[in-house]
């Protein structure tokens, strides 16, 4: 007798660290992957990802599904429909300390469906794209400070800063 396909952990794993970034007053961000099925305002990509806010006061409707993430939020005073498959999410974590899960990114389509790896394995925020082999679960705690005078391609981004008018702002980082 076979065994049945399991489902992808991911999903999951983002609507618990949603949650427990809800319940400790953090703010939820989401990284994303962004290719032709991902459907987020293409002004605020840049080199194919995008950080979303999906904390309750950024987000109207908001659906943490097993397929996707579905919200409207405005950007630019705009307001969007946002749907972002779970595959392409590849980071979570809360803006105020960096505390949150990466995922294994999957490669760009060009188009047709996108699906979650099977096992949603992690790897640590701060880890480098190009990686080999890595631990089913490898949770992460507030990333490293990246070092003075210029861009380095392994320090993870830092979180946006919250703007001076109350509410958060969502800010592009690498």
């Amino acid at each position: 007798m076979k065994a049945p396909e399991l489902g992808s952990t991911r999903p999951y794993l983002i609507r618990a660290l949603y949650e427990w970034c809800t319940d400790n007053g953090l703010t939820p961000y989401v990284a994303v992957q962004v290719d032709e099925t991902v459907q987020v305002p293409r002004e605020f990509v840049k080199n194919n990802e995008i950080v979303l806010n999906i904390s309750f006061d950024a987000t109207s409707s908001l659906k943490l599904g097993n397929e996707f993430i579905e919200f409207k939020a405005r950007f630019g005073g705009i307001a969007r429909e946002i749907v972002v498959p779970m595959g392409r999410v590849i980071a979570i974590y809360a803006r105020e300390n960096g505390q949150g899960m990466a995922f294994p990114s999957a490669p760009v389509v060009a188009s047709g469906p996108v699906s979650a790896e099977p096992g949603g394995a992690l790897v640590p925020l701060a880890a480098p794209a190009k990686i080999g082999p890595i631990s089913p679960i490898t949770p992460i705690s507030a990333p490293p400070a990246a070092p003075e005078g210029g861009d380095d391609e392994s320090s993870p981004p830092e979180p946006p800063k919250p703007s001076a008018g109350g509410r958060p702002a969502l800010k592009r980082i690498k």
